[in-house]
Order: C-alpha cells, then sequence, then structure tokens
C-alpha cells in the first residue's frame, strides 16, 4: 500500500511573518508613548510645577499649530511622499491674514475662508504636479516652500500686529474645565483635525487607499484605486491643514510675519516619524502623531523649567530621537501594514 506525502507549503512561513510584521507596526508607537511617559515622569520629578494639570493642557494649547500641521504631514508620509512647503504655508497664511484683517480691514471670516481654500489649493497643485509630471515630491514641495515663504515677503516684509476683534476675542477665549484648568480655542481645533483624520484613515475608502498607495503604488493602480485622485487629496489635506495651522498660529501670536516657522516643517516630519510613521509610506497612525507632537513638546517644557540650557537644546534632543526612530524603523523592517 503506497502512502502519500505532502511536502510543507510556504503559507504557514509566510503567515507567521505577516503576524510579526504587523506586530512590528506598534513598535515605534509603543517606544514614543514610553518615551513620553518618562519624560514627563522626569519632570514631575524635578519640578513639582510640572505636575499640575495645566501645564499637561499647555502641551496641546502650545502646540496646536504644529498638530494641525503633523495631522496633515501624517497623509502625505503615508503615501510615501513628503511636504517640504507646510511651514512656509503656515507663514503665509500668517501674512495674509493680518494683511487683510489690519491692512484692508476685510471681515475676519471671510479672511479665514479664503486663507483654508488657497492652501487646500494650493496643495492640491502641488500634488497634481507630482503625480502627472512624475516629479519627486521633494523637489515639487520645495519649490513650494520658496514659492510661499516669498510670496509672504513680497506682501510684507515688516510683522504685522492683529489688531481685529474676531482674531483677538478668539485668540484670548478660555474654555474653562473647572477652577484650575482651561483650554483654548486651538486646541479645540486641534483635537477636532486629529478626530476627523482619525474616522477618515480608519473608516473611509480615502484612508484605505493612502495605505495603499504608500504600501505600492503599482499593486493600487492594478487594483484599480483612485491614486491620481488619492494622492492629490492627501497634499490637498497638508495644505488645508497647513493653513489652518497659520490661523491657529496668528491666535497664538496674533501677528503675521514672513518668518514665522522657519523650519516647523522638520519639526511636523520629525513629530509625524517619532509617532511611527514610516518614511516609505503605508505604515502609521494619526495617534502616534499626537504623541510624536506631545514627546517634541514635553522635551521643550523641561528644557524651559530647567532655566539654564540653551533652548536649542530642544533641537539637539528632536535630532538625536528622530535618528533614533529611524534606525528603529530600519531594525524592525518591512512594511507593517495599515495603522489609524
Amino acid at each position: 500500500m503506497s502512502t502519500i506525502t505532502t511536502r510543507p507549503t510556504a503559507r504557514p512561513a509566510a503567515a507567521l511573518k505577516d503576524i510579526a510584521r504587523q506586530r512590528n507596526r506598534y513598535v515605534p508607537v509603543l517606544a514614543t508613548a514610553v518615551l513620553f511617559a518618562v519624560m514627563y515622569g522626569i519632570g514631575v520629578a524635578r519640578y513639582p510645577a510640572f505636575g499640575y494639570p495645566q501645564v499637561f493642557v499647555n502641551l496641546f494649547i502650545d502646540n496646536a499649530f504644529l498638530l494641525v500641521l503633523a495631522v496633515g504631514m501624517t497623509f502625505v508620509i503615508l503615501t510615501g511622499g513628503i511636504d517640504l512647503s507646510v511651514g512656509a504655508v503656515l507663514a503665509v497664511s500668517t501674512v495674509i491674514s493680518a494683511w487683510l484683517v489690519t491692512v484692508h480691514h476685510w471681515p475676519a471670516p471671510v479672511v479665514m475662508v479664503l486663507i483654508l481654500l488657497g492652501g487646500t489649493v494650493f496643495g492640491a497643485g502641488m500634488g497634481a504636479v507630482i503625480h502627472y509630471f512624475e516629479i519627486q515630491p521633494f523637489i515639487v514641495t520645495l519649490a513650494g516652500m520658496f514659492l510661499a515663504r516669498g510670496l509672504s515677503y513680497v506682501i510684507s516684509t515688516d510683522s504685522i500686529t492683529i489688531t481685529d476683534a474676531t482674531y483677538t476675542r478668539l485668540a484670548q477665549q478660555r474654555i474653562h474645565l473647572g477652577s484650575s484648568v482651561f483650554l483654548s480655542v486651538s486646541m479645540v481645533v486641534a483635537i477636532a483635525v486629529v478626530a476627523a483624520a482619525f474616522v477618515v484613515l480608519h473608516y473611509t475608502r480615502l484612508g484605505r487607499t493612502v495605505y495603499a498607495l504608500g504600501g505600492n503604488e503599482q499593486s493600487a493602480l492594478m487594483m484599480g484605486l483612485p491614486v491620481a485622485r488619492t494622492k492629490i487629496a492627501a497634499y490637498a489635506i497638508s495644505g488645508g491643514c497647513s493653513a489652518l495651522g497659520g490661523i491657529l498660529f496668528t491666535f497664538y501670536t496674533l501677528s503675521g510675519w514672513s518668518l514665522h516657522a522657519v523650519g516647523m516643517e522638520l519639526d511636523a516630519i520629525a513629530a509625524v516619524v517619532i509617532g511611527g510613521t514610516l518614511l516609505s509610506g503605508g505604515s502609521g497612525f494619526v495617534l502616534g502623531t499626537v504623541l510624536g507632537v506631545l514627546t517634541l513638546g514635553v522635551i521643550q517644557t523641561v528644557i524651559n523649567f530647567q532655566g539654564t540650557l540653551s533652548s536649542w537644546w530642544t533641537k539637539i534632543v528632536i535630532g538625536g530621537l528622530l535618528l533614533v526612530f529611524i534606525l528603529l524603523q530600519r531594525v524592525l523592517g518591512g512594511r507593517g501594514g495599515r495603522g489609524g
């Protein structure tokens, strides 16, 4: 009687590899969460006032505009792209806002809508150039950065103070939670943007296509996914978030200046990468981006509480962390699949 032998297939090994890859995608985010907890714990241990609830809330208030920028950057990096124009778009948004409401006395709501539309269209235009002309995102968005920054200098080289009543009221508005904690309008807007991004990336076709595009653009095309529309939408979202970040920044400073947010695009990229999003695209977490922004904020706060260290130490520490997290992504290897 003959026996039939079966040769083991490669499927179990592939399945195990896929499981390991799925697990690995959470490691950078968990590392960021641990880092944030450790840094915050060090601050509380060294400085008693650091543990006050308002100090924690201030991490959101002081970094609301950066959080909005980083959310938009998350969409772009998830597609495998990059957007170097976000800081310049923020700056030109502050300058145009201040110029229109202070010099020309335009109604604040009209100005805000125009700023948001302008930023979104600008981002969509860069996305279209990147896709249809097949130019590297680095080059296109670098050109966009120079264009936006140059436009802000053309409008005004001096800082323009915003005295408009609507801007002033929104900047000074406080939403009290009890007697010792308050929120700002900028913080509420930033949290709303995070919530909207979470829903889009998790529960919409656009979000699923963003991850698929970053995972493998050719495969996405073969599956019939709307690659062009998705890529343009990702850059449009980044441009809109940059413009919104500019509006929030005017609430924070009540001014428009062409030198605002110099280098902030690098802070946004650092926050996204430290939050666990792969620079190669296809895997990442918008909630990880929130942790990345908070980590940068707590580092800056600890240095400010120290009082004897230069503020440039913030950049040094951020640079070191960025290198560590890029190496961590490299060690974990592969694409972790879709995050959220």
